[in-house]
């Protein structure tokens, strides 16, 4: 009958039978006075029982892991370690993963705060560019370094270290995880903030190991969370294998996961600093939630990072979303949201729409999709438990009061990812992404074949408008002639990218 197994409360003749049987000092009366909250029994300090146990406690040296409320104080960074974050990358192309890495190095460098970060690479260092870390923070081996690298007469060769500073467990993300979270909660379990830095291919974190960054969250673990290569076309040379499109999706299920999707480097440096400062800074009581993971998302595909622009909406930055174009056309108005690597997309077909439609879009950067649904969501959680006050605007709603028109959400991820927020905006709205197992080919045609490439924007847009009468009828027919937008192996301007 499996009867352990499949019993799953207990009548209250198990229950007067279950405490005759340990001989708990509980009276029928207390039992019958409400069988679904039995009252508990605790012997006293003093019985032999807990005597006992204590004992056996004692001299397995205590209780572990101990989490101590205190903690040594944390210096946070230089405000001026993150300017290689907002200069930009001027006349060379960047992608966000290599600028993501020049701020890393620039934070470990710190002198009173670079030797608490710890950064955590099962694989692929040097796809990454983080072989620089090699010769100077070393990667951590208590033993020494043991052998012979097969690099040894490069420049960036392998150097382990007993003060080694970087965490590499091999092809091992369950390994990574574990020491992730070992890092991360050092605060508290060692009274030593550590900070890690947890970088993989994106396809290979919350899909392979969600239910560990489950058991992190659930251990109050602290630190950042970098999916590299992210996008689902954006590696296509390596197969489906790489063709992720669901991970902020998935990060979205863990309460504790502050999910961004950065285009641009100086996104990332305010929001990276947001995070310790959430993580670390100011008064004890001054931040609701301290233990955090924030998880993003960076690109390898090369652009032209642009400088930090002048009175940059850093409140939109860390909230979710802000204008990072205007249109200074005067024609029917329309809105794009785009996230991480589609917003260059977004811009070409701002250029698009304004040159060859007379159309103008406005573009907007959202650096959270996850974030903007759960600040709309609580809003609607304080209005249900008020009624009868003024209810509170969700900031995405607010951000886009103003802004008129359709609104074309584009990611590089499946289309549920811009949806989140969806319902939270009064306007016509239409999602363009990444849905399905994925297509093996260069990135342009994978992006045609999928449909979330710069033209699919413009289309998009075009359709959206001739629905409402604001361009002609057969504008969108056209367009999608013009732009061979049915032919998947055609080239295509802009925002397609090239595949390196």
């Amino acid at each position: 009958r499996n009867a352990t197994h499949q019993m799953k409360k207990l009548t209250l003749a198990d229950l007067k039978a279950f405490r005759d049987h340990l001989r708990i000092p509980i009276t029928d009366e207390q039992l019958e006075a409400d069988l679904y909250r039995p009252p508990y029994y605790h012997p006293g300090m003093d019985s032999p029982e807990i005597q006992y146990l204590m004992g056996r406690r004692k001299e397995l040296g205590g209780f572990v892991p101990e989490r101590r409320p205190d903690h040594a104080p944390v210096e946070l960074p230089d405000p001026k370690t993150y300017e290689v974050a907002k200069r930009g990358s001027g006349k060379q192309q960047a992608a966000t993963t290599m600028t993501f890495v020049r701020l890393l190095k620039d934070l470990l460098r710190d002198k009173k705060f670079g030797h608490r970060i710890v950064p955590i690479v099962p694989d692929e260092s040097r796809t990454f560019g983080m072989d620089a870390f090699f010769p100077s923070a070393k990667i951590y081996n208590p033993d020494g370094q043991g052998y012979l690298s097969v690099d040894r007469e490069l420049v960036l060769a392998y150097k382990e270290s007993a003060q080694g500073q970087l965490i590499h467990p091999g092809i091992n993300e369950a390994g990574a995880v574990a020491a992730f979270t070992a890092a991360g909660t050092s605060y508290a379990t060692h009274g030593e903030p550590l900070v890690p830095v947890y970088v993989f291919y994106s396809m290979f974190g919350f899909q392979r190991t969600g239910d560990s960054f489950w058991a992190a969250a659930d251990q109050m673990t602290r630190g950042f969370i970098i999916g590299a290569t992210a996008g689902r076309t954006t590696l296509t040379g390596e197969g489906l294998q790489h063709a992720d499109g669901h991970s902020p999706m998935l990060a979205a299920t863990n309460p504790a996961v502050v999910t961004y999707d950065p285009a641009f480097g100086y996104e990332m440096g305010h929001i990276i600093r947001d995070g310790l400062e959430r993580m670390y800074g100011g008064a004890a009581g001054s931040h609701a939630d301290r233990n955090l993971m924030y998880y993003l998302t960076v690109y390898n595909e090369p652009i032209f990072q642009p400088a930090e622009p002048e009175n940059l909406d850093v409140n939109g930055v860390l909230k979710g979303i802000y204008r990072v174009s205007a249109s200074e056309v005067t024609g029917p108005k329309s809105q794009i949201l785009a996230s991480g690597v589609s917003v260059p997309w977004a811009l070409e077909a701002q250029r698009i729409l304004a040159e060859d439609w007379g159309v103008s879009a406005d573009v907007w950067s959202v650096t959270s999709w996850t974030e903007l649904r759960r600040d709309a969501m609580a809003a609607e959680e304080d209005a249900f438990l008020n009624p009868g006050q003024p209810a509170r605007v969700p900031f995405v709603t607010e951000q886009l009061a103003g802004a008129t028109g359709p609104i074309v959400a584009v990611t590089d991820y499946m289309k549920a990812v811009p949806d989140q927020i969806r319902q939270f905006l009064p306007h016509q709205f239409a999602s363009l992404g990444a849905d399905g197992f994925g297509f093996s080919d260069t990135r342009a045609a994978a992006r045609r074949f999928f449909k979330n490439d710069t033209h699919s924007i413009v289309v998009k847009t075009l359709q959206l408008l001739a629905a409402r009468g604001d361009v002609e009828e057969g504008a969108p027919s056209y367009a999608m002639d013009r732009y061979k937008l049915l032919d998947v192996n055609a080239g295509t301007t802009g925002g397609a990218g090239g595949d390196s």
